[in-house]
């Protein structure tokens, strides 16, 4: 099994959307590209997606590779494939980190999220998503914390894994 992504952090966005990655995504990155070797530098694959997407969400290259399998298994022409390969296509932008551990952000997607002089990472298993800080306080901490206040304070998130709690 690939290593997660693990963590969260900010880090200063320049003007030219240049961006470090935190170290151990980098590690991440390097470890599910199949083609990365000692001294090169690891593709991504950035989906940006619809109007309803306040985030950049980043891929490792074994990661798309699953969702596409998962895509090219749908029946062509249906809907459900047209939509998908819209987004995970059409919305998403390859790129590489560079030999100095940073990502340039093209001003399209830094316009998309609002993203100008911090930007806020967060793992999410096998991708991490870029957030522009004050949104992801605003919109997903917000969810996270309401989530948390409606369980009994003796409640341990662990349960849902082994499907003992309702949800």
């Amino acid at each position: 099994m690939a290593r997660r992504f693990r963590g969260e952090s900010h880090h200063k966005v320049d003007t030219k959307g240049r961006v470090s990655i935190p170290a151990s995504f980098r590690r991440v990155l390097e470890q599910a590209d199949p083609q990365w070797r000692e001294g090169d530098c690891p593709e991504l694959i950035i989906v940006y997606g619809d109007h309803r997407r306040n985030y950049l969400e980043c891929y490792t290259v074994e990661a798309i590779e699953e969702v596409d399998a998962k895509i090219d298994a749908l029946p062509r022409g249906s809907m459900e494939r047209k939509m998908l390969q819209r987004l995970f296509h059409g919305q998403s932008f390859p790129t590489t980190v560079d030999e100095t551990g940073r990502l340039v952000l093209p001003a399209k997607l830094r316009k998309k999220i609002d993203l100008e002089g911090e930007a806020f990472f967060i793992a999410a298993g096998d991708t991490f998503q870029i957030w522009k800080p004050d949104t992801y306080e605003q919109e997903e901490l917000s969810k996270t914390e309401q989530w948390l206040e409606d369980l009994p304070d003796d409640f341990d998130p662990l349960s849902f894994l082994d499907g003992q709690a309702g949800g």
